[in-house]
């Protein structure tokens, strides 16, 4: 049994004995059909609801049917034992011979290992990170990032045709106040003799920005205009004159560095769209005009909310948009009264933007404090793709910076948050990209430095590193000791592994044997930290192996005088590689070849 998902292939073997019990169900019956890890270790590896499923169907008592299912599969030579439980379950437990099928499935996939057809080839869009270009990347959106791009991979690597999508918003008040905090570093570049407060008190809603990473945009401005943008002796001139040159100058600058972030991550996106330029090209209009032609806009004024008023709420007429009639709790503002958008218009627009370059499924990946704009904006994409598309919405919870216990607050760069930048350079890539998803991405986490850069049990990336190292050390070591054999390890899954039937060596198959199916769970739920998990408890049964080779002299991987014995270990050792290198891949993050 080579299968690669193990489940699905005992799954397919009760179906064919379900079958022969019970010929012709209806495809129904079929398809509810499922067989799990059991839930209790004693009672064996997997367990079936197949009875249960085909009772009501066939007529017949679950408990009989149970008893013949279990019958049919003790026969099979992949199942040990088949015993009836409960109201109809059935437990099994696989023949050393099933697991020995992972070991040659892991070793011919590498990489590939967990790879489906799940997706079919559907076409998705994952939107990530999108932050403002207002300055540097900060611990906020680097958890985004890495959620974003790591559920990318994951949606591949089960069939999924994923682009990855960065949208800039480069249009409304926060890019026209990071031109104003542009413009007051160009003013200093020229020698300004005003103070920032004064300055300061000139700026519509005050200066918001004043991070260190603008002035290089005052020097750049300055380079390429002199003092052309400015008023006599270096004061301001009417933002008329400068306001749309300084705003594409930072933006565009911003966004360089943005990007510079991301591939410092391991972050690299398919498509970056401009929110400006969607807006320039008449994209909200339309948009609005499609919600009119389907009788969903309507003028109205809406009650005023209950707690905290929001920016687009006014007590006068407004275009509102019927979002509930698509499960919205209210109606929606789309223009103000003043005959402007709201940033809602926009982000209608610009969903029906990436529904109508062919994606039924868009996915976008948003800060937690975005939670109540979801209803609204499923509403919109359902409403103006007439269903064809749908979205889902990933939140991240909020991330702390912690250092000795204490939270860690400042960066002298950007002058008031930890850069992401600054993060990587502290602990490195792989960290930032592993430890951000070992929790839930919804649940609030403490980054810990010391923890991030710990030689520990603790650190889990360098646990899961660790795992890989040891592995590629013994195979290096077995290279050198000529005990590979003709073929070197591509010859390994000829190996005897009816030679490997010690407890550790059958635990560390069965959990490569889940990987699996949990690849295609983790995919479903839109989870990609599930696969930290696995790869954490995939490590701890390989370190537990290695440390019962040191204590018992028959475990140890490598022994001259018992060449098949070795070469099955050497086989279950390359598997683990393949195992560990197929779910870092899906992470982003590196297998060290070595750790020192």
């Amino acid at each position: 049994m080579t299968q690669q998902d193990i489940f699905a292939a005992i799954r397919a073997e009760v179906l064919a004995a379900l079958g022969r019990i019970i010929p012709e169900l209806p495809a129904e019956i079929v398809a509810r059909v499922e067989v799990q890890p059991a839930r209790d270790a004693a009672h064996g590896d997997m367990a079936s609801n197949a009875a249960m499923v085909a009772a009501r169907a066939a007529g017949r008592k679950p408990a009989e049917i149970a008893a013949e299912l279990a019958t049919a599969l003790a026969a099979l030579p992949a199942i040990d034992a088949a015993t009836p439980a409960g109201p109809g379950f059935v437990n099994l437990r696989l023949a050393p011979t099933a697991w020995h099928g992972v070991v040659r499935a892991a070793l011919a996939a590498g990489n590939g290992f967990g790879d489906s057809t799940l997706g079919a080839g559907q076409a998705v869009n994952v939107e990530y990170v999108s932050a403002n270009p207002t300055g540097p990347m900060h611990i906020g959106h680097c958890r985004g990032a890495v959620v974003g791009d790591a559920l990318a991979a994951l949606l591949a690597k089960v069939g999924f045709a994923v682009t990855r999508e960065y949208y800039i918003n480069d249009a409304g008040a926060q890019v026209a106040a990071l031109a104003w905090a542009a413009y007051w570093r160009y003013l200093q570049a020229l020698g300004t003799t005003m103070t920032e407060e004064e300055y300061a008190a000139l700026v519509p809603g005050g200066l918001q920005y004043r991070g260190e990473y603008l002035i290089a945009v005052g020097e750049a401005l300055l380079a390429a205009h002199g003092p052309a943008l400015a008023g006599p002796d270096a004061t301001p001139a009417p933002p008329a004159l400068w306001l749309a040159t300084v705003r594409e100058t930072a933006v565009a600058m911003m966004m360089a560095s943005i990007r510079e972030d991301l591939a410092l991550l391991g972050v690299t996106q398919d498509v970056f769209s401009s929110e400006r330029a969607l807006v320039a090209a008449g994209a909200v209009d339309r948009a609005i005009a499609t919600l009119d032609a389907k009788g969903l806009i309507y003028e109205g004024v809406l009650e005023p909310p209950r707690g905290k008023t929001p920016d687009d709420w006014e007590a006068r007429p407004q275009t509102l948009f019927r979002s509930t009639q698509f499960g919205d709790d209210v109606d929606r503002p789309l223009r103000k009264s003043d005959g402007s958008n709201t940033y809602f218009s926009n982000d209608i627009a610009y969903h029906a933007d990436k529904a109508g370059r062919g994606f039924p499924l868009l996915i976008d990946i948003w800060g937690a404090d975005h939670g109540g704009y979801v209803a609204r904006m499923a509403a919109a994409v359902t409403a103006i793709t007439g269903g064809a598309a749908k979205l889902e919405v990933v939140l991240c919870q909020i991330v702390r910076v912690m250092r000795g216990g204490e939270p860690v607050r400042m960066s002298k760069r950007a002058g008031s948050y930890v850069t992401l930048r600054d993060l990587i350079e502290e602990v490195g890539r792989d960290a930032v990209r592993f430890i951000m998803l070992t929790r839930k991405s919804d649940a609030q986490m403490d980054f810990d430095l010391d923890q991030a850069v710990a030689q520990t049990r603790e650190n889990p990336v360098f646990y899961v590193q660790y795992a890989h190292a040891r592995c590629r050390s013994v195979l290096r070591a077995a290279a050198e000791a000529g005990v590979l054999a003709d073929g070197g390890e591509a010859a390994l899954a000829e190996a005897d592994l009816a030679l490997l039937d010690d407890a550790a060596e059958l635990a560390l198959m069965r959990r490569m044997g889940a990987f699996p199916r949990l690849v295609e769970a983790a995919a479903l739920a839109r989870e990609p930290h599930r696969i930290a998990f696995f790869l954490y408890d995939l490590a701890s049964d390989f370190h537990m192996l290695w440390n019962r080779g040191k204590e018992d002299a028959t475990l140890r991987f490598i022994r001259a005088e018992q060449p098949q014995a070795t070469r099955a270990r050497l086989a279950l050792v390359a598997a683990t590689v393949a195992v560990l290198r197929a779910g870092l891949a899906v992470l982003g993050v590196t297998p060290m070849e070595e750790l020192r």
